[in-house]
């Protein structure tokens, strides 16, 4: 099977290099194009040496047009905004797009899934580690199984990480929530701040920490009567994000138009794909 070429957009950033860096060093992939935002300092570097490897030959640009003739899959950490005008373009040209993008709104998610049943074959997720999707699988079976067990989310990332609960953290919560099958929207608590009163039983809580260069460090608590539960995870290299990714985009290649998540590349739930 010929290999899949791959646009990476955000090539100036530090998931960017990250993914230029996992996809020189995977076989089935071939870098394409390199793709940053129009004025960002690195149009024209060389996506190989942007990256710390040796040069590619492959220039990083500004123009979408100009990556996309002859793509067969773009991967996107960037922007809520870039990421449905990746979306929209997916759509028009039948791409693969996979999205690790964090901090999308509902209506960014909805016009997401739009460009899913237009013709995009996209796989989104807050996490690309391999091993955040077997979490999230056993957090949804615990708790299930551990009903009046209070929840608490506990999530760390580096100082300069913008959104909060992280992505990570929201999807941890969705499977706790569907393992008690009920909204993440109304059962979730996000800040406590002064006389709060006791904790509002069924709720699932989050808490944010910020500071210096950490990957992501995730914890899931489960509090019930005389002892506790805790499943976690840390990441160490953001290469686990890049290789997950890259799995995600070959997977994809061999699917139809829908909406995936790294659950479904690795078979750990019902296709989830949105009918096109």
């Amino acid at each position: 099977m010929a290999e899949l070429r791959v646009i990476i957009a955000g090539a100036g950033g530090r998931m960017g290099a990250a993914n230029i860096r996992a996809l020189v060093n995977h076989p089935g992939v071939v870098l394409h194009a390199a793709l940053d935002r129009p004025g960002s300092s690195v149009l024209g570097r060389d996506a190989g040496t942007l990256a710390g490897l040796e040069a590619l030959g492959v220039p990083v640009v500004d123009s979408l047009d100009t990556a996309l003739p002859g793509a067969d899959a773009i991967i996107d950490f960037t922007a809520p905004a870039v990421s449905v005008t990746l979306a929209q373009r997916a759509a028009d040209t039948g791409l693969i797009h996979v999205i690790g993008t964090t901090g999308c709104t509902p209506e960014d998610d909805a016009a997401i899934a739009a460009a899913a049943k237009a013709g995009a074959r996209i796989v989104k997720s807050g996490n690309f580690s391999l091993g955040m999707a077997v979490l999230s699988n056993l957090v949804e079976q615990a708790a299930a199984a551990l009903a009046d067990y209070d929840i608490e989310i506990v999530e760390m990332h580096h100082s300069r990480k913008v959104d909060a609960p992280s992505g990570s953290a929201l999807i941890l919560g969705e499977a706790a929530a569907r393992g008690r099958a009920v909204s993440l929207e109304e059962k979730s608590v996000r800040v406590r701040d002064g006389h709060t009163g006791p904790r509002e039983a069924g709720t699932i809580g989050f808490a944010t920490l910020r500071g210096g260069t950490v990957v992501g460090d995730h914890s899931v608590i489960f509090a019930g009567p005389g002892e506790r539960l805790e499943l976690g995870h840390r990441a160490e290299d953001r290469s686990i994000f890049a290789n997950g990714a890259l799995r995600s985009a070959l997977w994809a290649r061999d699917q139809a138009p829908g909406l995936y998540t790294i659950a479904d590349v690795l078979g750990l739930t019902q296709s989830s794909r949105t009918s096109s």
